[in-house]
């Protein structure tokens, strides 16, 4: 079975049912999921904001996040130092470099909606971390 690191902004889409959901899901079906230990603030975060922006919808919102908790996605602390030297060398937030690093350190395919992180990935991050 593959293994696939989820980041925010795929789980947000799928959890909260954005237009994305079902795209991300296909890609999320056969695989085992892991993710920074971040990635459980990350999606509060969004939650927050999406009750904010739909305060009628708030506890739709939070019955979808609270379901998000119960998903099997394993999450592990990433080497915050290497993070700090991917995020400088690809100009990424240190965020969205924990997800990078921790795909490579797993050869893991990233599941992710963010355009400029995927093209990160495409950049050779694989061969130019290598030895950090």
């Amino acid at each position: 079975m593959n293994v696939r690191v989820v980041d925010a902004s795929a789980l947000g889409a799928l959890v909260f049912g954005e237009p994305e959901a079902t795209k991300i899901a296909a890609q999320l079906s056969d695989g085992l999921l892991t993710a920074p230990a971040l990635l459980p603030f990350e999606l509060a975060s969004i939650c927050l904001k999406k009750i904010r922006a739909h305060p009628t919808q708030g506890t739709l919102i939070q019955e979808a996040f609270e379901l998000a908790g119960q998903m099997a996605i394993k999450t592990v602390e990433v080497d915050h130092s290497r993070v700090v030297a991917l995020a400088n060398d690809y100009d990424l937030t240190t965020y969205d470099a924990s997800y990078l690093w921790l795909a490579r350190e797993l050869r893991a395919e990233l599941v992710s909606l963010d355009t400029r992180l995927l093209k990160a990935m495409k950049r050779g991050v694989w061969r130019k971390t290598r030895g950090k």
